[in-house]
């Protein structure tokens, strides 16, 4: 019983180590996949991160050269504007008809151009405005990309940590495991060999009974089988003794009386 019990506390404590060692290995498991997901959410959002900046470098090319049309469309906007200013002098102080007339055709010439300039400063001013909302809404897109990788980068330490110190513990309990694997099957062994020894003596026994219950019996029939042919031989023998004794004396007496009673008679 001592070894049962014993045994069974070291198949106890194996099983307590078994179940350490797998949760030290599920964690483990965990905190490396955690860091190759993370490796891999973070790889993935960089490159988000270089497509968006791609991007925003292309927006921003752009608006600079929206922005150099526009100033350069509102310099010849300025040089138009004074241009009509003076023809519009030159039409004023005009000495002759042709002379108006030639300075008002430059005059219809200048105002065409300056309202094409004009035109054109609205139209690169609304496609300036539209991409600078592009480069604001990719700007806040690559910021809260680059958040996320610093978020998940700061949580990296923190998962290697876990996985250093699973994988040490795993090593551990792999030692502990296999020393109370061994204690068990040397437990197992000492009850099997108690066990087997135990059987050995119980068959003895058992055999020593059998052996015991077959001699009594054998004792028991012998000593009534003398008795019976012992009893049987003094009785028939006294049974004999008696019966001759017995008629001689009888006889003997008659033969006494039968020959002294004639006797007597015939000397009367």
């Amino acid at each position: 019983m001592k070894l049962r019990q014993k045994k069974q506390e070291a198949t106890k404590l194996r099983k307590r180590a078994e179940n350490q060692l797998k949760e030290v290995h599920s964690t483990e498991r965990r905190s490396t996949s955690g860091l190759h997901s993370i490796d891999k959410k973070i790889e993935s959002e960089r490159e988000d991160v270089s497509d968006v900046s791609g991007v925003l470098t292309q927006k921003n090319a752009q608006l600079e050269s929206i922005e150099r049309l526009v100033n350069s469309a509102e310099e010849r906007l300025s040089r138009e504007k004074e241009e009509i200013e003076r023809v519009q002098q030159e039409i004023d102080f005009s000495e002759s008809p042709e002379e108006k007339q030639n300075a008002e055709f430059r005059l219809r010439s200048l105002n065409e151009r300056v309202s094409e300039l004009v035109a054109e400063i609205k139209s690169r001013q609304k496609t300036a405005k539209k991409i600078t909302l592009d480069v604001s809404q990719f700007s806040d897109i690559k910021s809260k990309i680059t958040t996320k990788i610093q978020k998940q980068s700061k949580s990296k330490p923190t998962l290697r940590d876990a996985a250093s110190t699973s994988h040490k513990a795993a090593a551990k309990f792999v030692k502990e495991l296999e020393r109370r694997t061994k204690s068990e099957e040397s437990a197992k062994k000492v009850l099997d060999n108690a066990s087997a020894k135990l059987q050995e003596l119980l068959k003895k026994r058992k055999s020593a009974k059998k052996k015991v219950a077959k001699r009594r019996p054998a004792k028991k029939t012998a000593s009534k089988k003398k008795v019976a042919k012992r009893r049987p031989a003094k009785k028939t023998a006294s049974k004999k003794k008696v019966a001759k004794r017995r008629p001689a004396k009888k006889t003997a007496s008659k033969k006494k009386v039968a020959k002294r009673r004639p006797a007597k008679k015939s000397r009367r």
